[in-house]
């Protein structure tokens, strides 16, 4: 990417993030980047390619959070792997997220199954579940596809539950439960 789409992927990720994909203007973004409509228009083609590639850039951003938080326990039992994606979860939403996930903010906001953005959303997701299933396996644990699909619905509840700040603790409930299910017989 050149430098002027790197700044404006930038800003359009800040300002989508913060006030909503559809509250955003390619105009705004545009001012605040610096460059031109047609600059960004020449970079990205549309307003909806450009939101497919800050969902895109963020789920990187992501991804990488989360496989070097639990990469970082490598001493830890393979079993405990898995609750360390809670404490990567904490730390993200804590300094990158304070708004509760992008990507459920985005799905809300993208009602059109064609967007380019909800196949990024999709994906995210499916990553994780996978993610989460790789590790189980490498635990040992039985049916790990089973925990896989239990932790991510925790996950993804704690994450909307932490957003509202209802109730205090949400993660820490989870990965308490999550320790449950990891360590019955």
């Amino acid at each position: 990417m050149t430098p002027a789409a790197e700044r404006v992927l930038e800003v359009a990720g800040r300002l989508f993030y913060e006030n909503g994909i559809h509250a955003v203007g390619v105009d705004t973004i545009a001012s605040e980047a610096g460059v031109t409509k047609k600059t960004l228009y020449d970079r990205f083609g549309s307003k909806d390619t450009l939101v497919g590639h800050y969902l895109a850039r963020r789920d990187e951003r992501w991804r990488d959070h989360v496989v070097s938080y639990v990469e970082r326990g490598s001493r830890v039992a393979p079993a405990r792997r898995l609750l360390l994606v809670f404490d990567a979860l904490e730390e993200w939403i804590n300094t990158e997220n304070p708004r509760g996930c992008a990507f459920v903010n985005a799905q809300a906001e993208l009602t059109d199954a064609g967007h380019p953005g909800r196949e990024v959303i999709r994906e995210q997701k499916q990553w994780m579940l996978d993610y989460l299933r790789t590790l189980a396996r490498a635990a040992g644990l039985r049916n790990p596809r089973r925990i896989a699909t239990s932790l991510l619905v925790l996950l993804e509840g704690a994450t909307v539950t932490a957003s509202f700040g209802v109730v205090p603790g949400a993660i820490g409930n989870a990965k308490d439960i999550a320790r449950h299910l990891i360590t019955q017989p």
